[in-house]
């Protein structure tokens, strides 16, 4: 709609958790970072949490981009607390049959399915997003599956990727056999206000667009509305853009940042807290 208008050559910050726009910030890079090893080295289970909006998923897309070829990559990524046998979801994950099969099938299966991957020099990785809507007995079933291994290397590598409600499940005592088993855990923090200006700088511009297209005391307003959560940085901006756009004004300022908040609030929709007057201090600081 707009992208025409601003020299775009798409939309900047649609919700989409498309890898190339992923902003590393210190804290997405030490947890992409630690990611890598724990493939590289096998570990047994790796753990990331983190905000809604947070950018996790955006994270593993881009590691799923970077994968060899010669790993066997499971995904799940639809967890509900209903969420059914966890060995039918495992088995569909890689494309294994697991229709009308009992418990003990579909556990021997998975087994064998681990042992040729691993013959053929193919580590199997599963990868669960939303791990936190599993409960305990979700990771304890995944926690039996990864008991396999063959002599120095386990043959099923677990990443669990989650809300922080994830951190506070993986403390309950029935679970203590799966954390001692977690090599890696890093928890995203939310971005501060310079990265969330450096976040907006560099979604802009890897879509072509002027390093200017936001002003200062815009950029201001969405840092501290946002709370640092890259998701609701992306609601506003996208929105923000619109209102330029609107107004045919080629740079977005505070007055569309604020419209948008304001609207937002009256749909009773996440706006952060109310209008935020930027002293000029403020704002030199954030530009």
């Amino acid at each position: 709609m707009y992208e025409g208008f601003f020299g775009l050559q798409e939309r900047p910050f649609a919700l989409l958790p498309d890898p190339s726009f992923l902003y590393l910030s210190k804290g997405h890079s030490t947890a992409l970072t630690l990611l890598r090893y724990s493939l590289l080295n096998r570990q047994g289970f790796t753990v990331v949490s983190g905000e809604v909006g947070g950018g996790k998923t955006t994270l593993i897309n881009r590691l799923l981009d970077e994968m060899k070829m010669g790993m066997t990559v499971g995904l799940i990524n639809f967890t509900t607390r209903s969420f059914g046998d966890m060995g039918e979801w495992i088995m569909m994950a890689y494309g294994l049959p697991y229709k009308n099969k009992s418990k003990v099938e579909l556990y021997d299966d998975f087994v064998q399915f681990m042992i040729r991957e691993y013959a053929a020099g193919r580590p199997v990785v599963l990868i669960v997003d939303e791990a936190q809507n599993l409960g305990i007995r979700g990771l304890e079933e995944i926690r039996m599956l990864s008991n396999v291994n063959a002599q120095k290397d386990y043959l099923l590598h677990v990443i669990l990727v989650g809300q922080p409600e994830l951190r506070s499940l993986l403390q309950s005592p029935q679970l203590r056999q799966l954390t001692q088993r977690v090599s890696v855990a890093y928890h995203l923090k939310r971005l501060t206000d310079e990265e969330v200006r450096q976040y907006i700088l560099h979604r802009v511009t890897h879509v072509g667009g002027s390093a200017d297209l936001f002003e200062p005391e815009a950029i201001g307003l969405i840092a501290a509305a946002s709370e640092g959560i890259p998701r609701l940085v992306n609601t506003f901006c996208d929105l923000a853009l619109v209102y330029a756009y609107s107004e045919e004004k080629p740079t977005v300022g505070a007055t569309e940042v604020r419209a948008v908040l304001e609207d937002r609030r009256r749909m009773g929709l996440p706006a952060g807290g109310p209008p935020i007057e930027l002293r000029s201090s403020e704002t030199t600081q954030l530009g």
